[in-house]
């Protein structure tokens, strides 16, 4: 059933998607508790489609990639999120997250197959921007934490949804012009974010 889903329907779904506000940041929704740090990163198209291209991108690269990679987004994510919490201000967060959505959606549409320290490197840098803009409303009190274990599991879902997809096709020998397809879907998506 997946195979017979054209690009064309793909990249339109992944553009709706983009076109929604972006609910992830400084000042939007409740942020407190777990429940709430769960549901943050779900609600922001631009967290959302970096953490599933991210997700394509290590499945597509299999390997040592399929945990390394999650691993660090999410350990480098965590600490952009208590640097955050702390008020250490990092420069240029919304664009550093919008760059991350097209980079990683590109290297998936373009099957790049970086070494495995190289991924990490680029991976990590971008949690650091997707942390600290986590980590900036997360309140200063215990449900912070609750908070930030919140989205640090739901970041880790969603990047193993995203290995997921990447690696289905390949188990039942399909192409994987699919994956690559909707890596160019997070990259259009992602292009359509910053262009406003």
């Amino acid at each position: 059933m997946i195979s017979r889903i054209s690009t064309g329907k793909l990249v339109f779904l992944l553009a709706l998607l983009a076109a929604t506000p972006a609910l992830a940041h400084v000042g939007a929704g409740a942020t407190s508790g777990f429940a709430s740090g769960f549901a943050h990163p779900l609600l922001g198209p631009d967290h959302l489609l970096a953490m599933v291209g991210v997700g394509l991108w290590a499945g597509l690269v299999g390997g040592s990639a399929l945990w390394v990679w999650p691993a660090a987004f999410i350990g480098v994510m965590i600490a952009g999120g208590g640097m955050g919490m702390a008020g250490v201000p990092l420069p240029f967060v919304e664009p550093a997250i919008l760059a991350s959505v097209i980079a990683v959606g590109a290297a998936v549409a373009l099957a790049v197959r970086a070494p495995v320290s190289l991924g990490a490197l680029v991976v990590g840098g971008f949690a650091m921007f997707h942390g600290h803009a986590h980590g900036t409303e997360i309140p200063e009190t215990a449900a912070g934490v609750d908070y930030l274990a919140g989205f640090a599991l739901a970041t880790a879902t969603i990047l193993g949804v995203g290995i997921a997809i990447a690696i289905v096709p390949a188990r039942f020998r399909m192409s994987p012009a699919l994956v690559r397809s909707l890596g160019a879907g997070v990259a259009f998506a992602g292009a359509a974010l910053a262009a406003g």
